[in-house]
């Protein structure tokens, strides 16, 4: 795994999660965290999505989709529902990029939905 692909990955989730609570989604709201992965190659990304379901994700069918040089890219989403606590999305980052990394797929960020807070 490249350190600094971790480490921009690492200030993309903390930019994410201070830009939620900023914003006033809830900090005690359980999220749907949708991690993005992708890559030319089939096999090696149904054999990432293998990886990813044995770590504990809900793994979504992989989408194909057209490159503007014609080529073409496949992709799937590994979801958990979790807090949004730093430490737990860094592990789920970390599993992910090692994963991504053992099958030369490509880690693509993740997402999830801001949570009206609870009164």
């Amino acid at each position: 795994m490249n350190i600094d692909e971790r480490d921009e990955w690492l200030d993309f989730t903390n930019e994410i999660v201070d830009a939620l609570i900023n914003d006033g989604s809830d900090p005690t709201g359980t999220y749907t965290i949708e991690h993005h992965l992708a890559g030319q190659n089939f096999d090696m990304l149904e054999k990432a999505a293998v990886d990813a379901f044995k770590a504990g994700f809900e793994v979504g069918d992989a989408e194909e989709m057209p490159l503007d040089d014609g080529g073409i890219i496949f992709s799937f989403d590994a979801v958990v529902t979790r807090p949004l606590k730093r430490d737990t999305l860094i592990e789920d980052l970390d599993v992910l990029l090692k994963i991504a990394d053992k099958h030369k797929v490509h880690y693509d960020g993740w997402g999830t939905q801001y949570i009206e807070p609870t009164q």
